[in-house]
């Protein structure tokens, strides 16, 4: 397992080994084989702005978007569930964002910075929310996850 951690602010330094951890519990709890390689970015609103306005044409700053290597649903059982490396992809995410979102829901910082880590996570292993039922699902991974690590 091998995580690729870039950040320039002090105060998310202590998250590394933490997102280690979160990720070793995902793949336990979803039961996937391979060895994954994971890239995540904590950056400033005007970088994420900068990507969202890029590549999801959204003029706006967002607070987690994730860029999956592995895009064809057929590979995903052949790839994730047979032993060996895999580059799964890379995950941003905005502290000024989480910053904002974790006042706005009353928790702490360092939830909203696990959730949003998860969330871009699961997404690299072909989770979204478009619809109701995937949303459902999603959110309660994403749940049971965070509280394995008592989040």
């Amino acid at each position: 397992m091998e995580l690729d951690f870039n950040s320039k602010f002090a105060e998310c330094e202590s998250y590394e080994n933490f997102y280690l951890e979160l990720m070793d519990v995902t793949f336990k709890k979803l039961d996937i084989k391979c060895d994954p390689i994971v890239s995540v970015s904590i950056v400033d609103n005007r970088y994420i702005h900068k990507i969202n306005k890029k590549y999801r044409g959204i003029d706006r700053p967002t607070d987690v978007i994730s860029f999956a290597f592995l895009d064809s649903e057929n590979n995903y059982d052949k790839i994730l569930f047979s032993p060996g490396p895999v580059v799964l992809g890379d995950i941003y995410i905005s502290l000024d964002k989480a910053k904002e979102q974790a006042e706005e829901y009353g928790h702490s910082l360092h939830r909203e910075l696990s959730f949003l880590f998860v969330h871009g996570l699961l997404h690299l292993l072909g989770y979204d929310h478009m619809n109701k039922e995937d949303e459902e699902q999603m959110f309660k991974l994403q749940e049971d996850i965070l509280s394995t690590k008592g989040v």
